[in-house]
């Protein structure tokens, strides 16, 4: 659940992104608020179960330096700061991705305006509230 949080706008952006000749303006749009609502809801668990339960939650993902003495892995450390930033990035990007929904209605390039906003706004953001190892 952890990393679906993380990596659904990504899916989002790249189903819209090589699909959207065949889906449209309306089905990318639909997928990309799908995408970024569900990551919001979705971090609203997570938040529950790290700050309000005290569970912070550690995932290595691969080793980076070992040595003798150090090891330096990559991954995501989801602590109480992070859940809030997750809230916080997650619920201004399902509100702006609505917000162009209805902005961009008659715009003919509506395929690749959603690829853009998922793509700059939303993806980088809830990788970057992650606290890497």
């Amino acid at each position: 659940m952890y990393l679906l949080l993380v990596t659904l706008p990504l899916l989002g952006t790249l189903f819209t992104g090589f699909g959207g000749y065949w889906i449209g303006g309306l089905g990318a749009g639909r997928i990309t608020i799908s995408c970024v609502a569900l990551s919001f809801f979705l971090s609203l668990i997570v938040f529950y179960e790290v700050a309000i339960l005290q569970t912070p939650c550690l995932i290595t993902l691969a080793p980076w330096i070992v040595t003798e003495t150090t090891t330096l892995s990559w991954g995501f450390l989801f602590d109480t700061l992070t859940c809030v930033m997750l809230i916080v990035v997650t619920s201004i990007s399902t509100l702006v991705h609505l917000y162009s929904t209805e902005y961009m209605k008659n715009d003919p390039h509506q395929t690749r305006a959603r690829v853009q906003n998922n793509n700059v706004i939303t993806f980088p953001s809830p990788s970057n509230a992650e606290s890497i190892l």
